[in-house]
């Protein structure tokens, strides 16, 4: 017995994270069975916390950047294959439904950012919003921590960079622009795949990707330089848009792309497959051994030196594809980085103002 698909929502159950002592199985006993609204359409809820800290540090080889910020912690774009997913666990929650429905907002973020950027041991370096969970997700509309965490940056001079999945990044065109005119923001759109049919039940609640190609477009427009991250490349599901991608991107107007290969860490797995049997029943057995040959054998590989690409023959194939599109589309050409030099700390008051 599958479970059946809920509406506006990526996962198909709760499944339970791996620090429950208890495992609850769903199976069919034939038995009749009331209807449910709430089960069928859960509904998103967002507690407010007040954070302890802010910048989250990481030594992680495979990464190029050693700081980031998340404004939110879960994320209600609900995409299956998110590695966020298994951080919900930590908080006695499912990645599954969960993840994307029991939602946690950072209402003190700005304030903790300010703080931070304030002592005067702080040294700057680039900073990732949205590495984990999407700065953008549908509740910034409202919640707009986003925008205070970005006007904080904008006051101290200090550089960041965005990934997102929304096309409501451009809410805050006219403060990302400022931020790029003297160097301090970068913008890399996530796109995966061009199918709106695969993408409204991968990740139903982000952008068409039309849309996310559309702010690309105006993003780059405004003076803002903006790349595409093809994340995450599925074999024989998405991997076919990989070209196609490339090109749009440099015709929309971005600077460079990157991808990644689907990743499936601790519960993602068995939700990614679940997802699979439901949508893509004939594709499955091939999509999953296709990972397995691009992870040793195995659904995931945590090795830091394969873990974004993969290794194997289809893994070099997915390298040479990739290399070839951007070097014909004239893709990662050049290399932005972003200044930390006009880093200052605003004048507080009751400050001494310096003489000179």
């Amino acid at each position: 017995m599958f479970p059946t698909t809920i509406k506006g929502r990526g996962s198909l159950s709760n499944r339970n994270s791996r620090y429950e002592e208890h495992a609850r199985e769903v199976f069919d006993d034939e038995w009749p069975q009331p209807a449910d609204e709430d089960a069928s359409r859960p509904a998103t809820t967002v507690s407010m916390e007040t954070a302890r800290s802010i910048i989250t540090r990481n030594d992680s080889p495979d990464i190029p950047f050693d700081r980031s910020i998340n404004p939110y912690r879960g994320c209600e774009h609900g995409c299956i294959y998110c590695y966020a997913r298994p951080s919900h666990a930590y908080l006695n929650h499912s990645p599954g439904l969960d993840f994307e429905t029991r939602l946690y907002a950072k209402q003190n973020a700005a304030q903790l950012l300010r703080a931070e950027l304030s002592r005067p041991s702080y040294r700057p370096r680039f900073i990732s919003l949205g590495s984990n969970t999407d700065p953008y997700q549908p509740i910034e509309r409202r919640l707009r921590i986003t925008a205070d965490i970005l006007a904080v940056l904008e006051e101290f001079n200090h550089p960041v960079g965005i990934t997102t999945k929304s096309a409501s990044i451009l809410r805050d065109a006219d403060l990302l622009a400022r931020m790029a005119s003297k160097n301090l923001l970068r913008v890399f759109m996530s796109i995966g795949t061009l199918d709106r049919h695969i993408a409204r039940t991968l990740e139903p609640r982000a952008s068409t990707p039309g849309a996310r190609m559309d702010a690309v477009r105006a993003l780059s427009r405004a003076g803002i330089p903006t790349g595409v991250l093809l994340a995450p490349v599925i074999p024989a599901l998405t991997d076919h848009d990989m070209e196609k991608i490339v090109f749009m991107a440099k015709e929309a107007g971005a600077i460079d792309a990157y991808y990644a290969l689907l990743r499936l860490p601790h519960e993602v797995a068995g939700l990614f497959q679940e997802w699979l049997e439901a949508h893509h029943p004939l594709k499955a057995a091939h999509v999953m051994n296709l990972l397995r040959q691009m992870r040793g054998g195995k659904a995931y590989d945590a090795d830091f030196s394969t873990r974004m690409r993969g290794m194997g023959v289809f893994a070099d194939l997915l390298r040479q594809r990739f290399r070839k599109a951007c070097t014909k589309a004239g893709l990662n050409e050049r290399r932005i980085v972003l200044d930390t030099t006009q880093f200052r700390r605003p004048a507080a008051l009751g400050d001494q103002l310096s003489l000179f």
